[in-house]
């Protein structure tokens, strides 16, 4: 299924396709996450396409380098990020889907980024 999403400004639109829709959805506790709030669902890399606003996005990336987290340069909201424990996947902002509120899910699992495996 295809989800319509958007910054809150609306200067960036994209296209998801999630990998196990809904189902996915998680909160992580890492250092950045956590500062963050927001809950994420998962996407296959090939499941993100930019509609509007490339242009807008800004990519943050610290440590490894290998997670990017991208945000919207006009509103500053988090749209999506490449993970940094599957860099095969993107994690989208489920507060930016069209039409899915996520406090209608109920409670959202935690995953424990405190203690990722990449940091042994």
């Amino acid at each position: 299924m295809t989800h319509k999403a958007s910054c809150h400004c609306g200067a960036v639109e994209l296209e998801v396709e999630l990998s196990d829709g809904l189902r996915s959805a998680r909160r992580c506790d890492c250092s950045f996450c956590r500062r963050r709030g927001a809950a994420m669902v998962s996407a296959p890399l090939g499941g993100v396409t930019v509609v509007k606003g490339a242009d807008a996005l800004t990519l943050y990336t610290w440590g490894t380098g290998v997670a990017q987290h991208w945000f919207c340069s006009v509103c500053g909201i988090y749209t999506h990020h490449r993970r940094r424990s599957d860099p095969n996947q993107f994690g989208i902002n489920l507060g930016i889907l069209e039409g899915v509120n996520p406090s209608e899910l109920g409670e959202i699992p935690w995953i424990d980024g405190v203690n990722h495996p990449s940091d042994r």
